[in-house]
């Protein structure tokens, strides 16, 4: 017992001491993107206003922080935020699911039954290391998140861009990984590749 113990808080300084030094971590989300521009894709400084659908226009302050978010992203790409001399109407959205039982568990948290249980961490969305009582099996909460930018031609009315991102992963604080999501969901603009692909974005602690 003693000796057991003994290797669990072992294991547990060298998991923190390793853990402690990282000060960036890896948001990965798998994207897919669509054009259509007519008659070509928009130039760097093209203007642009956020559009919200009623049930957005109802959670004004939730949706007034998603857009700040998305802005920083549309900025990247060239994009310029003038809603009222707008070429093109930008509508985001966000969803999430959680928390729930990560599918990493099986692979990563153990505990024996009668003595303090030990969970290490480590996944898509970064690393954790601790002790549990009373004895059992951790279980760390899990995130699935999607974000989707939809861009639509003022001048003719029409969709010419779509683009979503997801990320499953371990942060719980949505304010750190929204941002990154809608960075890898932009990226690639306005000719993106075909297909879904991934895109890691790295963030500061």
């Amino acid at each position: 017992m003693k000796r057991a113990l003994t290797a669990i808080v072992s294991i547990a300084i060298l998991a923190l001491s390793v853990t402690g030094c990282a000060s960036k971590w890896i948001i990965d989300s798998e994207v897919h993107s669509f054009a259509r521009w007519s008659p070509a894709p928009p130039a760097a400084g093209s203007t642009y206003r956020f559009e919200r659908l009623p049930s957005q226009q109802s959670a004004e302050a939730a949706q007034a922080q998603l857009e700040t978010m998305a802005r920083t992203a549309l900025e990247r790409v060239g994009l310029v935020f003038s809603p009222d001399n707008a070429r093109f109407s930008v509508l985001i959205g966000a969803s999430s699911q959680g928390p729930l039982r990560s599918p990493y568990d099986d692979g990563y948290g153990f505990g024996t039954p009668g003595v303090p249980g030990m969970y290490l961490g480590a996944s898509r969305g970064g690393g954790s290391v601790g002790f549990a009582f009373p004895p059992m099996v951790y279980e760390r909460p899990f995130y699935k998140r999607e974000v989707t930018v939809i861009m639509r031609d003022l001048r003719t009315n029409a969709l010419a861009y779509e683009t979503r991102a997801v990320h499953e992963g371990l942060w719980t604080d949505p304010a750190a990984v929204l941002p990154a999501m809608f960075e890898a969901a932009l990226r690639g603009f306005p000719v993106p590749p075909a297909g879904p692909r991934r895109i890691d974005i790295e963030i500061s602690r």
